[in-house]
């Protein structure tokens, strides 16, 4: 007990307010320390001995365990004296001292957290604050800075082996079954407890026995200072002293009783309507109406009242000229340029912008042209403007029928063509013109005879007689006049047809000749006449047709026997009709010859050629007379 008288009250008043804290988690030490038997607890002077020296005992095993946190930086080495209660109040002040002085050099706030306990939290508070301000619980700068030490739930909640007894007065601060709140502190007795308020009411309140601030009635207890001619009026904490003079409307008192005036101008309700001034009076006031004088860009309204904004701008005078914006504003107006237009800080005046060239391509499709303040776009030729005035579109130029006949349209132009006939005029490019096939280079090859030019068009023609234009429109084909019966033959003669006509042909034999038909005499019986048998065997007739500037060398008659014998030999001459050499023979083999017309008769006419065939079978000689008319028509 001497030694617990040395402890120091710092440590008392720390132990103290740890043990509530404790609410029987710790285990209680051994009664043996303190010399008291068990069977002094039912006395109630020998339980408060115990109570004493159990107190001293945790207050300086507490002390120790602070101290040694604060000089070891640690817990854990500590070897106790073997001695329950020292080892487990030395353990539990140690640690919260160390998580004090953690949060100190961490940074964080020293007020604890309530989960630790409120005499812990005290600890916690002291070793984080004294460590704030350099005391001899701070933590050194070359000391190593602990983490955050932390205290097992076990150990927290270890049950005080007492707690059922039900003989011995319970400590309810210590059991933590006592009712006291945040900013209390729980005060022990003898079978009961009290809470008690950490800090003072304060001026003006005093404490009750429930531990409650109740305010004090300065006025009741006669307390004030309120002097004779004052009311005292009490208020929450305080009293005031009213004056028992009252003054009059329009006054008001001091401290000291007077009654003063009141100054109404100087009221936030405005006594006085718009366009009044406010003037204090003895007791009141009194509203003077007045004419204000409006600066520049001001002027009265119609009442007269204020002054109210000028707007230039709504002048017609147009005070900022052609191509500004006129904006106005209190008491002034300011000038800008309009759209389109910017400022020439030389000439301070608004000039146009050229849209076109300074956004160049980038406004209109095609075209663009400037106009003051703005612009616009137009497209080539070919070519409209879009509904959105930028774009351009195709324009179909047929639809105003531009071209003679035919019109194409094609992107951003047209193309005029004409029918068939017709070809595009060289000039002008859109009207047509007939086109004369009959003129053209080929147009010789187009018709057989004669090419008559119509407009879009042609048409071929024949001859007036002995033709007729063939299907293809083109050709002329030859009337027969002989099938057609359209020939003035004689009954006795032989209608012939020609390239355009035709001949009467009257076939007579010579004399000792017969017809043998109709185009064929055959000899008659010599029965010795030498001159006689010297005559041709058969006479043939034989007509040909052909036009003129027909191509030559070309063969135009064969002639040979009607039968072939081995050993036969022929000879095959023109005897007359070839005076002008257009014709000559030839022969091809031992049984037959041919007629050929070596030279071109470029005019119609009329030839009769007779050609002799003599044939030699078996050593004797016959001869053969061919009559061939040659009729060359004209060359269509």
């Amino acid at each position: 007990m001497d030694k617990l008288r040395g402890a120091r009250p710092l440590r008392l008043l720390l132990l103290l307010a740890l043990l509530p804290a404790l609410r029987g988690q710790v285990t209680v030490p051994d009664w043996h320390i303190c010399k008291i038997t068990t069977e002094s607890l039912y006395d109630a002077i020998l339980d408060m001995k115990v109570q004493c020296c159990r107190s001293k005992l945790e207050e300086h095993y507490c002390s120790d365990g602070i101290e040694f946190a604060n000089v070891h930086e640690e817990c854990d080495s500590h070897i106790g004296e073997n001695s329950t209660c020292e080892a487990e109040y030395f353990k539990k002040c140690c640690y919260c001292c160390l998580l004090g002085k953690t949060a100190q050099v961490q940074g964080q706030s020293c007020e604890p957290n309530l989960k630790i306990g409120y005499q812990c939290g005290i600890v916690f508070r002291a070793c984080c604050v004294k460590g704030q301000e350099g005391t001899d619980v701070s933590i050194s700068d070359d000391a190593p800075k602990k983490e955050q030490v932390e205290i097992s739930k076990e150990e927290l909640d270890q049950e005080d082996p007492y707690l059922h007894d039900g003989c011995r007065d319970i400590n309810e601060c210590i059991t933590g079954t006592h009712s006291c709140g945040i900013g209390q502190t729980c005060v022990n007795t003898l079978g009961s407890f009290r809470c008690q308020r950490d800090t003072s009411c304060g001026t003006g309140y005093e404490l009750t026995d429930d531990s409650r601030c109740k305010d004090i009635d300065e006025c009741e207890t006669g307390t004030h200072n309120c002097p004779p001619d004052f009311i005292c009026q009490n208020t929450p904490g305080s009293f005031r002293c009213r004056p028992k003079l009252q003054c009059m409307n329009g006054f008001i008192q001091d401290a000291l009783g007077n009654c003063i005036d009141i100054n109404e101008c100087l009221s936030t309700n405005m006594p006085c309507p718009a366009g009044q001034i406010c003037i204090n009076t003895d007791g009141s006031y009194t509203c003077q109406r007045i004419s204000p004088s409006c600066g520049r860009g001001y002027h009265l309204n119609e009442d007269g009242t204020r002054c109210v904004d000028v707007d230039e701008c709504s002048s017609s005078d147009q005070p900022c000229g052609e191509g500004h914006v006129c904006i106005n504003a209190p008491g002034n107006y300011r000038c800008e340029c309009k759209a389109g237009y910017s400022f020439d800080v030389i000439s301070r005046t608004c000039i146009d912008i050229n849209e076109c060239r300074r956004y160049p391509g980038r406004l209109c499709a095609h075209k663009c042209e400037n106009t003051p303040g703005s612009y616009y776009c137009t497209c080539t030729m070919g070519f409209k403007l879009s509904a959105d005035g930028r774009s351009c579109e195709d324009l179909n130029e047929c639809e105003s029928s531009p071209c003679s006949q035919e019109c194409a349209n094609v992107y951003g132009s047209y193309q005029c063509y004409c029918r068939r006939g017709f070809q595009l005029s060289d000039i002008d490019g859109i009207s047509c013109e007939d086109i004369d096939e009959c003129a053209l280079p080929t147009g010789g090859h187009i018709c057989s005879f004669r090419c008559v030019n119509i407009p879009g068009s042609f048409q071929c023609t024949c001859p007036s007689t002995g033709y007729r234009l063939a299907p293809n429109a083109r050709n002329c084909q030859d009337i027969d006049e002989c099938v057609t019966e359209t020939h003035n033959c004689s009954f006795n003669e032989t209608c012939f047809n020609i390239q355009g006509g035709f001949r009467c042909l009257s076939l007579e034999c010579p004399e000792n000749y017969r017809k043998s038909g109709d185009t064929r005499c055959e000899r008659l019986p010599c029965n010795e006449n030498k001159e006689c048998q010297s005559l041709p065997l058969r006479i043939t007739y034989y007509h040909l047709s052909f036009p003129t500037n027909i191509q030559v060398p070309t063969d135009i008659f064969r002639m040979g026997p009607s039968n072939a014998v081995p050993g036969d030999k022929i000879l095959l001459s023109i005897i007359s009709g070839n005076e002008e050499g257009f014709f000559t023979t030839k022969k091809v083999n031992n049984h037959s010859g041919i007629v050929v017309m070596q030279r071109q008769i470029k005019e119609p006419r009329d030839l009769l050629l007779t050609i002799q065939m003599q044939l030699t079978r078996h050593g004797t000689v016959n001869t053969f007379i061919a009559k061939l008319f040659v009729f060359v028509s004209a060359q269509l």
